[in-house]
């Protein structure tokens, strides 16, 4: 007798099934319980150092893309291949299996109700009951021996076949998943109205990914309702691919847009500056000049031979709105403000400001005054970008799934074997079957092709 190999059955074990569906069922409540990848942070930033280190390096914020987690699928996907390579031989032979027509040796063990009395001759009896077991089973095997006719047929044989179908379900389940965390991405793109961009930034500071194709941004719409809440927003984007319009099409909350194998969602919305700021300055009410600025420029006043130098531009400092730092340097000296594009609101809100706090005083180098137009703002959309490529093969997988439990649950490999004996009142009809499972259910059909079979032999007398 042959030895097992012993690694091929610790790989084919049902013991190690069951151990790697509960590892991977407790990875998965780890990875839903513990915030994942952006979302860590303010949890990693409530541990200590040391803590933190460790669980980043096995990658317990980022399970479904850890080396670990990839090891179970793994061997859970090992496991059910060596399974099926084990399974298949024995099912093929099942499958493969012809029964011996003349396996009902005795109507003598068979049920009163399985047993029909017919005055017909035995091979028109034969004739009729070929016809009746054909209607149900497919075609029927004969086989004579002595007095006696046997007739075989089957069904369903196929249907040994459904554990291996579902095996092959969840291993291409299981591909799909995998290749969709290791060759899948997702990421967020920020696209101002009017502008276009190929680059998407990854979640979990993953790097930034430079699309095939463009997207741009042609219009960007919001709609309110009477108390303000925001009720739809909308934009209207076109791919752009090798320079030309490829597609247009429009993405709003919960109605993405597939292009090039990538689904793009709505998913925040704002506005950014459209431009630089304008500093104006005014010498006894007459405008000297317009500038439009930016850090870390310079310009000069001719007429006192200063040189102002932008020193920060910011978009709201201290909630009080746009502001700019300036510095100016002058045969007179050295001197440092701040000019604020809501200065009026801002002294009328705060009086007595610019005394408390001449470093907001825009008038701060006489004779000049300073005041700053901020730069108009303009729209921008939010958009996520996922590409799932092991999406088709996760759906073939399930379809195949869904094939072997409908197999394994709801079909079953039916045997029929009929036996007719000659005897003194005519032919004994005697009807007999076996199945893989459900064998009340074949009880009941053996029934009724016995009742049909005496039906047809009286609705003959």
């Amino acid at each position: 007798m042959a030895h097992k190999n012993p690694i091929r059955s610790f790989f084919a074990s049902v013991k190690l099934a069951v151990v790697l569906l509960i590892a991977i069922a407790a990875a998965s409540i780890l990875g839903t319980l513990i915030p994942q990848q952006e979302a860590a942070g303010p949890f990693i930033a409530r541990l200590g150092p040391g803590w933190s280190s460790f669980l980043m390096k096995i990658q317990v914020f980022d399970v479904f893309h850890s080396f670990w987690y990839a090891a179970l699928m793994a061997l859970l996907a090992l496991n059910l291949i060596v399974c099926s390579l084990d399974l298949l031989p024995r099912t093929w032979r099942r499958y493969r299996r012809k029964d011996d027509p003349d396996r009902m040796e005795r109507l003598a063990d068979l049920p009163a109700a399985r047993i029909v009395v017919t005055g017909r001759d035995r091979e028109e009896a034969a004739k009729r009951a070929t016809s009746l077991l054909e209607k149900i089973a497919g075609p029927v095997t004969r086989r004579e021996r002595g007095e006696r006719i046997f007739l075989h047929a089957h069904r369903g044989a196929y249907s040994h076949f459904g554990v291996p179908i579902i095996h092959a379900g969840v291993l291409i389940v299981m591909a799909g998943v995998m290749i969709g965390l290791f060759s899948g991405f997702e990421g967020y793109m920020t696209i101002p109205e009017g502008e276009s961009t190929a680059t998407v930034r990854l979640k979990s500071g993953r790097g930034e990914r430079v699309l095939p194709f463009s997207v741009r941004c042609d219009r960007f719409v919001l709609e309110f309702y009477e108390n303000g809440a925001p009720r739809t927003y909308r934009s209207d984007l076109t791919f752009l691919q090798n320079g030309r319009e490829a597609q247009s099409a429009a993405v709003l909350v919960n109605h993405p847009v597939t292009f090039g194998g990538i689904r793009f969602y709505q998913s925040s919305y704002g506005t950014m500056p459209g431009g630089n700021p304008v500093l104006t300055v005014v010498q006894r009410e007459r405008k000297v000049m317009e500038v439009e600025i930016a850090p870390e420029m310079a310009f000069v006043l001719p007429e006192h031979r200063a040189t102002v130098r932008v020193l920060r531009v910011e978009d709201n400092l201290m909630d009080m709105g746009p502001a700019v730092k300036l510095g100016v340097t002058a045969p007179s000296g050295s001197r440092q403000f701040w000019v604020f594009a809501a200065i009026e609101q801002i002294v009328a809100a705060n009086p007595g400001i610019l005394e408390q706090v001449p470093l907001f005083d825009p008038a701060s180098f006489a004779p000049y005054l300073f005041s700053l137009r901020a730069a108009e703002r303009r729209p921008y959309t939010g958009l996520q970008a996922a590409r799932d490529p092991g999406v088709p093969m996760v759906a073939l997988g399930a379809a195949v799934l869904m094939a072997g439990l409908l197999v394994v649950y709801f079909r079953s490999h039916r045997r029929f074997w009929i036996l007719l004996e000659t005897a003194d009142e005519g032919t004994r009809i005697g009807v007999v079957g076996r199945s893989s499972r459900d064998e009340a259910g074949m009880n009941r059909e053996l029934d009724r092709l016995a009742d049909a079979i005496g039906a047809e032999e009286e609705a003959g007398t």
